[in-house]
């Protein structure tokens, strides 16, 4: 099935590695304490530290990490474990003998390319510790972007002990095997109603990478301004809010490139032929008139060719396979009353709702040209969607049952019903996030195969750096876990994970995160004085 990764080969199941340990109840999983929950997971009792030159080791690894992407997951899963705490305890734990220290973890990689393409492989498979290295942990996948996903779960089995001052493992050994349940999880940030500077965005890819979400859909421009600088066309971003609230086109590379390391998907979105009225701050001519700027002039040449060079430089950095073209909330009303367009109208015999479809499927065919895959909002769909290109992949966002209608069609489909997954709306509890399942109502396995997965949104009217990830966080972490988590380890009731999210949004906090407390809806201040673990 697509959107549902394969379990890595030759890994044995759990139970046959450790019957007395395997985790049965869902009583014993909450107290894993690891978030998202594995796929398979099993446990012993013992304690465990973490040596004082704990170090990576990829003896018999077909991957050779050239750019050094294992190496600076590897360092960045010390960095959070250690918290900025003093390791200074080791003298107090080296005389529990050898088997209770960890000296490094072994990485095996099947792999030896670190190209990062959608759909791939993100298994991984992690003991602690390794049967044939007793002070060694081992974890074993297929890409290096597995690998980083390992260390993520590694990060969270591992506690800095406070008497002892070490970095220690409880209930060893561990065996885990595990795997996402779609390939496509995202997060749309919003940089048009709200710039946000650089350093916010990357800390919002790292903060991503906790909950192994992969892919951050970057909502790049909107009405309200055109932050990018696009060479081809460079009075775009006269359309920014200020000169100093503008990203580069270097810029852009970076946060790709920065996303990429960390094996994070950058989606990036020009909303068409809506949404677009900051374009014409730097080329009126897209404005129906002057008085009615919005949608972008659908029968004038120079808007597609406009189109057509944006989406040629997006291909220069933009290397994940899609690109999101936009398509909602489309009012025509102005290319009806502007005299020259209604004229050509007229000669084109086209009503309002066969030129919003042309300037559709003509952007869509510009996007071909350029090697990408389409993703468009659902209204698109709604409209005329058995004339879409036949790889459209449909997002949806208004409400229930589009994916079911979407994927019965034949159309593969993104699921963010901005009843449950928007994160802008504060009033949304986690627990309505945690609960929204993609497969609503959907039994046939071919049109589950064509649910990608999920995105939650976090549109930016009302949020800056100032409030960004308190407002993301840890609403975002529940959806999360609906889309790695194997359905049947899922709980029934959300309000049965309470303790182990709770646990895991303190986590952020010391991580730097500032994810907001989990009683309320989004963006809550603590109610009162107390332990983050009980708010």
């Amino acid at each position: 099935m697509r959107g549902i990764a394969t379990k890595i080969s030759g890994v044995a199941p759990l139970f046959l590695l450790f019957i007395a340990g395997a985790v049965s109840s869902f009583e014993d999983i909450e107290k894993l304490r690891i978030w998202p929950l594995p796929a398979e997971v099993s446990h012993g009792g013992q304690r465990m530290y973490l040596g004082e030159d704990f170090k990576l080791v990829t003896e018999g690894s077909k991957y050779e990490d050239p750019s050094g992407i294992l190496k600076e997951g590897f360092d960045r899963m010390l960095a959070v474990v250690r918290l900025s705490h003093v390791v200074s305890g080791h003298r107090n734990v080296s005389d529990s003998g050898g088997s209770a220290l960890l000296q490094g973890l072994h990485v095996i990689i099947s792999s030896s390319t670190d190209e990062l393409e959608y759909g791939a492989d993100e298994s991984y498979r992690l003991v602690v510790a390794s049967q044939g290295k007793p002070s060694y942990a081992q974890l074993e996948a297929k890409s290096v972007y597995g690998a980083l996903h390992g260390l993520q779960t590694f990060s969270q089995l591992c506690h800095f002990n406070m008497k002892k001052k070490v970095i220690e493992i409880l209930m060893s050994p561990w065996n885990i095997t595990d795997q996402p349940r779609f390939s496509y999880r995202g997060l749309l940030i919003d940089t048009s109603r709200h710039y946000l500077p650089l350093p916010v965005i990357k800390n919002v890819i790292d903060s991503m990478t906790y909950t192994k979400l992969n892919v951050l859909h970057w909502h790049i421009v909107d009405t309200q301004s055109f932050p990018l600088e696009i060479p081809s066309y460079p009075k775009l971003w006269n359309g920014a809010y200020s000169p100093s609230q503008r990203y580069t086109f270097e810029d852009a590379a970076e946060i790709v490139n920065y996303a990429r390391r960390r094996g994070v998907h950058v989606l990036a979105e020009i909303d068409v032929p809506g949404h677009a009225l900051s374009w014409g701050k730097g080329y009126p001519s897209l404005w129906p008139s002057k008085n009615c700027q919005e949608p972008l002039d659908v029968s004038s040449d120079f808007t597609f060719k406009l189109i057509d060079g944006i989406l040629s430089d997006f291909s220069k950095i933009f290397k994940f396979k899609f690109v999101h073209l936009g398509g909602d909330e489309v009012n025509t009303t102005c290319w009806s009353t502007t005299p020259r367009i209604s004229k050509w109208l007229k000669k084109h015999r086209m009503t309002e709702a066969e030129a919003y479809e042309y300037f559709v499927l003509r952007a869509q065919k510009i996007a071909s040209s350029h090697g990408y895959e389409i993703i468009n909002w659902e209204e698109t769909f709604n409209n005329f969607g058995n004339k879409l290109n036949p790889k459209t992949v449909v997002h949806n966002w208004l409400g229930t049952g589009v994916v079911g209608r979407v994927t019965a069609a034949g159309l593969r489909c993104i699921m963010s019903n901005q009843d449950k997954w928007y994160l802008d709306h504060i009033d949304t509890p986690w627990q309505m996030f945690y609960s929204n399942e993609p497969f609503e109502m959907i039994r046939d396995p071919k049109q589950q195969s064509l649910v990608l997965g999920g995105e939650v949104c976090m549109w930016g009217e009302h949020i800056d750096a100032s409030d960004i990830e308190q407002t993301i966080w840890p609403r975002a972490a529940a959806a999360a876990e609906r889309l790695w988590t194997p359905y049947t380890k899922l709980a029934e009731n959300p309000d049965k994970v309470t303790t182990r999210l709770a646990h895991f949004r303190c986590l952020l906090n010391e991580r730097g995160v500032a994810a907001a407390p989990l009683v309320g809806g989004g963006r809550v201040a603590p109610f009162e004085p107390g332990s983050c673990l009980a708010q």
